[in-house]
C-alpha cells in the first residue's frame, strides 16, 4: 500500500516534508504518525491508515513532495513476506508455546519495543546534525545553510527547544565577535581571499516563500498607487495607556489594535475597499464583488516567513476583543500551527511593519484585494501647539496601495482621513462600537 500526500488546502499542489517519524522497516499501526508536512498554508502531521510495515520512503526530510504522490509503502499485514514476519517476530524462548492465545499480541508487542530500541540505537549514532533535523523550520533550515551554521551549535529557545531566527542571529553574532578578536591586522593578511571567486550555492525556496514568490509576481501586475500621510497619536497614546493601566485584563491594547477598529469603521462608509475585482472572461465584463464582512489580514512575522492571518468579522468586536484574537493569532503563527479557516478569507490588509523597524513602507496588495494599510513605527516629534508653543507629538505614518483599476486618488483620500479621525480623535470611535 502506498501513503499520499493529502491535499490540506484545495488549490495545493505541493508541500514540503518537515521530519519523519517513522524509517524503513519500522512497523506501524492505524492512525501512527508518519510525518509532518509543511504547505504555504498551513502545517500538519499524516498517519497510517493501515497497519503494517514501512518499505520504503519517497523522500527525505526538506524534499518538495507533490500532493497526491507517494509518501511512502507500507506493506499491509497481509502482504508481509516471510523474511519481514522473520525480522518482526520475537525470538523461540520469548514467543511463548503455540497454544498460547495471546501470542500473536505478545509479538507485535515485542517487535515494536525492539523497533523502537533499534530507533533508538540508530539516533546515538548518527552524527549530531541529523539528530537536530527536526528542531527548525524550513525557513529557519534555510537560514542556517544561508550563513553556513551548524545547528547542534546552537541552543534553541524556542516550543520544545526548536531554533528559531533570534537564535541562529545571536548565534552567529557571538561567532563574529569571536573572529573579529582573532583577526590580525589588514598588512599581514593574506590578501589572496580577495581574489578569490565568489561562491554561489543556490537554495530551494520552502513552500511559504514559493507561495509569496507566485502571489506578489500575481500582485504586482495590479497597477497600484501609493498615498501617505503623517498619524498624530497623541490621543490616543494617552488613552492606551490609561486603558492598560485600569484594566483588569492580561491581554495589553497596542496602536495596531485601535487601527484595525478604525479601518473597519471606515469601512461602514467606504465599502468600496472591503471588495474585490472579478476580472471576468471573454465578453465578460469585469465586475467589483462586495463583500458584507470585515475580515482583516494582519501580516505577521513568522519562523516560517511572511503570513497573513485574518480577524474575522472585526465590525462585530470590541477593541479588546480584537486584541485578543491578534493574540491568538500570534501565538499559532509562532508555533507553526495557524490553520487553514485563520489564514484565509481577508478582505483588506493591515501590515505593521513598523514593529520591527521603518517608518515609510510601499505595501504590495494581496492579488483578492483592493487596498493596503502599512503601518509605520511610532515615534514622538517636537510641534506647535496653536499658541506657538514647542510640544511633544507621537505621530506614525500611514501607507496606503490601492487598486488604481478600481481606486482614484480622490477617493483613497477620503477613506485615508476618515481612518485618520478615528484614530487622531478615538472618541469618535464610541458611536460606531457594536
Amino acid at each position: 500500500m502506498r501513503v499520499d500526500s493529502l491535499n490540506i488546502v484545495s488549490g495545493i499542489k505541493e508541500v514540503q516534508i518537515i521530519q519523519w517519524f517513522v524509517k524503513p522497516g519500522a512497523r506501524v499501526e492505524q492512525f501512527d504518525k508518519i510525518c509532518e508536512v509543511q504547505s504555504d498554508k498551513a502545517t500538519t502531521e499524516i498517519t497510517s491508515r493501515f497497519d503494517g510495515v514501512i518499505k520504503r520512503l519517497h523522500y527525505e526530510a526538506e524534499e518538495v513532495a507533490q500532493v497526491g504522490k507517494p509518501l511512502c509503502d507500507i506493506d499491509v499485514q497481509s502482504d508481509i513476506s516471510p523474511e519481514d514476519e522473520a525480522i518482526l517476530a520475537p525470538p523461540a524462548e520469548q514467543a511463548g508455546s503455540p497454544s498460547d492465545p495471546q501470542q500473536p499480541q505478545k509479538a507485535a508487542q515485542q517487535s515494536h519495543k525492539d523497533y523502537q530500541e533499534t530507533s533508538h540505537e540508530a539516533k546515538d549514532s548518527t552524527p549530531r546534525t541529523e539528530k537536530y533535523t527536526a528542531l527548525a523550520t524550513p525557513a529557519v533550515r534555510g537560514l542556517l545553510k544561508e550563513l553556513d551554521v551548524n545547528i547542534a551549535d546552537i541552543t534553541g529557545t524556542g516550543k520544545d527547544g526548536r531554533v528559531t531566527k533570534d537564535d541562529v542571529q545571536k548565534c552567529v553574532a557571538a561567532q563574529r565577535a569571536e573572529t573579529t578578536q582573532l583577526i590580525q591586522p589588514r598588512s599581514t593578511r593574506d590578501s589572496s581571499d580577495a581574489d578569490r571567486a565568489q561562491v554561489e550555492k543556490p537554495i530551494t525556496l520552502t513552500p511559504v516563500q514559493s507561495q509569496m514568490f507566485k502571489a506578489m509576481t500575481r500582485s504586482l501586475s495590479i497597477p497600484h498607487f501609493l498615498y501617505a500621510d503623517e498619524i498624530d497619536l497623541t490621543s490616543l497614546s494617552t488613552l492606551r495607556r490609561r486603558l492598560n493601566d485600569q484594566s483588569r485584563s492580561a491581554q495589553r491594547l497596542s496602536y495596531l489594535h485601535f487601527v484595525i477598529k478604525a479601518v473597519s469603521l471606515a469601512l461602514e462608509e467606504f465599502p468600496l475597499f472591503n471588495a474585490r475585482v472579478e476580472v471576468g472572461s471573454g465578453e465578460d465584463a469585469p465586475k467589483l464583488v462586495m463583500r458584507e464582512k470585515h475580515n482583516i489580514g494582519v501580516a505577521m512575522d513568522t519562523p516560517q516567513g511572511l503570513l497573513v492571518p485574518i480577524v474575522k468579522n472585526v465590525a462585530s468586536r470590541s477593541i479588546l476583543d480584537i486584541a485578543l484574537e491578534v493574540s491568538r493569532l500570534q501565538a499559532l503563527a509562532k508555533d507553526g500551527k495557524l490553520s487553514v479557516t485563520d489564514l484565509t478569507g481577508g478582505t483588506i490588509t493591515v501590515s505593521n511593519v513598523g514593529s520591527i523597524g521603518g517608518t515609510y513602507v510601499a505595501p504590495v496588495l494581496v492579488q483578492s484585494e483592493v487596498a493596503i494599510l502599512g503601518i509605520g513605527r511610532a515615534r514622538t516629534v517636537p510641534a506647535f501647539d496653536n499658541q506657538d508653543h514647542v510640544i511633544k507629538k507621537d505621530v506614525m505614518n500611514f501607507s496606503w496601495s490601492a487598486d488604481h483599476r478600481v481606486v482614484d486618488g480622490a477617493t483613497m483620500a477620503r477613506m485615508a482621513e476618515r481612518v485618520r479621525a478615528f484614530v487622531e480623535d478615538p472618541a469618535l470611535m464610541i458611536a460606531g462600537l457594536r
